[in-house]
């Protein structure tokens, strides 16, 4: 029998509480999950934009449902703990946020973040106190489900409203009053601004990699303070990138010398599988 979702929930918990930093890759499907989890990953957390470029759509253009859906997936087929990328919270009022927590822990997940990015032209971060509004909404209904949801609240202002530092800190330090389990703020690029937000708060920061214009390893961000490293879209990027290689090179060339350097078929069936093949 299965961990449940309470004792997956602790555990994902302790992981933000035990002493280190911890990375937590992004699968977008139910495969990818099954592949990291047989890498000997701990926990999981999914990405909005690698979701939606499987279906066709601009990162953004899944739905709340579908977000959701692939979520369940990703739980049902692995043994981690799985936490989601859930956007703005799919409206921008505190009860559409608070509301899609309820819905995510009802699709299995044990943790999520919620943004305050708008995704209005002209306005793509929501005022202040609205944000902060959101985030107290999100927070209360995750801190009253029967157990220990992980509620991430994430400040954009650095990826999508200007390189403004000091307004993301006074952010994230208001969603930690707020009742946020963890912190996140996309698009920090050196090591002094990734240092300075993890000295203004007191919750654990998450820091994502892959991301232009900053490279760290996790010893590096570890010492700066960061307690969980994410890679956003990176791998689905990367898992793009090699397709449309191989893609490009039959298309142009007429040859397939991309299939020399592909996984073999035994490897992908036991990654697929759950589990780690035999080292080469």
């Amino acid at each position: 029998m299965g961990a449940s979702q309470a004792e997956k929930a602790k555990r994902f918990e302790s992981l933000h509480r035990r002493p280190g930093t911890f990375v937590i890759p992004n699968p977008w499907d139910a495969g990818t999950a099954r592949i990291l989890e047989g890498l000997g990953f701990e926990a999981l957390t999914t990405t909005s934009a690698g979701l939606a470029y499987t279906l066709g759509k601009s990162d953004g253009g899944a739905t709340r449902e579908e977000t959701l859906a692939n979520a369940k997936a990703i739980v049902e087929a692995t043994s981690l703990p799985v936490a989601a990328d859930l956007e703005n919270g799919y409206g921008d009022s505190p009860e559409a946020a608070a509301e899609t927590i309820r819905l995510a822990a009802e699709a299995g997940l044990v943790g999520g973040s919620i943004e305050d990015a708008s995704g209005a032209p002209g306005r793509p971060i929501y005022d202040f106190a609205h944000a902060v509004e959101r985030v107290a909404a999100a927070a209360e209904a995750a801190h009253a489900l029967p157990f220990p949801f992980t509620f991430v609240a994430r400040a954009e202002r650095m990826l999508r409203g200007g390189d403004e530092l000091d307004d993301t800190i006074r952010r994230l330090r208001a969603f930690e009053a707020a009742g946020a389990d963890v912190l996140f703020a996309p698009g920090l690029r050196t090591a002094e601004q990734i240092r300075a937000v993890c000295s203004a708060v007191t919750r654990p920061v998450n820091v994502v990699v892959g991301l232009a214009g900053a490279s760290f390893t996790v010893a590096e961000l570890a010492a700066m303070g960061v307690k969980r490293i994410s890679v956003g879209s990176a791998l689905s990027r990367a898992a793009l990138s090699a397709f449309v290689g191989a893609a490009r090179e039959i298309r142009e060339h007429g040859t397939f010398g991309f299939a020399a350097g592909a996984i073999s078929y035994a490897d992908a069936n036991a990654l697929a599988a759950g589990r780690r093949p035999p080292a080469a």
